[in-house]
């Protein structure tokens, strides 16, 4: 079943992710997703810079070959899927800080040298937007 959500920029994260590529869940028992989400969340009721962007999550994204995944969203915007991540404040901020300038993009392609450290390496795919493909 589908649930209604704000259409603005997102990020949507899998909280049914792995914690890593060996472990399913942390010592108590949490997955990986579940503790992103709730990073993501509290990095981002820090820091009003945050507000414009949606912290959404779900059930797995199908990305399981890679852990912590999150897919950043926004109408008529290219979409990036993201994973392997620690699922931690450090990896919370640097996705919410990509995810900023990603809002802010005209078509959601942030320029390489503006990527926060903490996302190099992270991306899975990019998807364009319906009606879309990138030139």
């Amino acid at each position: 079943m589908l649930k209604p959500v704000e259409s603005g920029p997102a990020v949507v994260a899998c909280n049914t992710c792995r914690l890593s590529a060996d472990a399913r869940d942390d010592a108590e028992g949490r997955r990986g997703g579940a503790r992103l989400v709730a990073a993501l969340r509290e990095v981002q009721a820090s820091d009003p810079a945050y507000a414009a962007v949606a912290v959404q999550e779900m059930p797995c994204l199908f990305a399981c070959a890679d852990f912590c995944t999150v897919h950043l969203r926004a109408p008529d915007k290219v979409g990036y899927v993201m994973g392997r991540f620690a699922p931690d404040e450090e990896s919370a901020r640097a996705i919410l800080d990509y995810a900023v300038l990603y809002a802010g993009s005209e078509m959601g392609q942030v320029p390489f040298k503006q990527w926060p450290a903490g996302v190099k390496g992270h991306f899975i795919t990019r998807t364009p937007p319906p009606g879309f493909v990138v030139e």
